[in-house]
């Protein structure tokens, strides 16, 4: 299988010759999805915005992708500081309401750029393939 590259509008690399995410089979990985608004392109200054729309943004993704939240196994988190994990949790208990069906997830605390507050990267499976 090849690789496939899934670019969405208005979640580019800022002119980056890099994907928003990749597709081999039913394997999906992105790149680091961040929390601006991609209708705008407007950064809100807020760790509580850029949270919500960072799942929002990840949704947009994995739609462009044949894909769905159910699908991600592994959600990678960055922070600039390790309060902002309360922001987090917010979109989180609302995507993955049932302990019994979320996906893993680590947090890494970190120098972001571009007024970037919170970051989030993905690995999915597409269950609709047999998984």
């Amino acid at each position: 299988m090849r690789q496939k590259s899934i670019d969405v509008k208005g979640l580019s690399h800022s002119g980056a010759p890099i994907p928003t995410a990749c597709r081999v089979g039913p394997i999906l990985v992105t790149s680091r999805i961040m929390g601006k608004d991609a209708e705008t392109g407007v950064m809100p200054p807020d760790a509580a915005s850029q949270a919500e729309l960072c799942f929002k943004n990840l949704q947009r993704v994995l739609d462009a992708a044949g894909m769905d939240m159910g699908d991600i196994v592994k959600l990678t988190v960055y922070l600039v500081d390790d309060s902002y994990r309360v922001h987090v949790n917010k979109p989180w208990h609302e995507w993955y309401p049932d302990p019994a069906h979320r996906p893993t997830r680590d947090s890494l605390v970190m120098p972001l750029r571009g007024g970037r507050l919170i970051q989030i990267e993905a690995m999915a499976v597409d269950k609709s393939l047999g998984g």
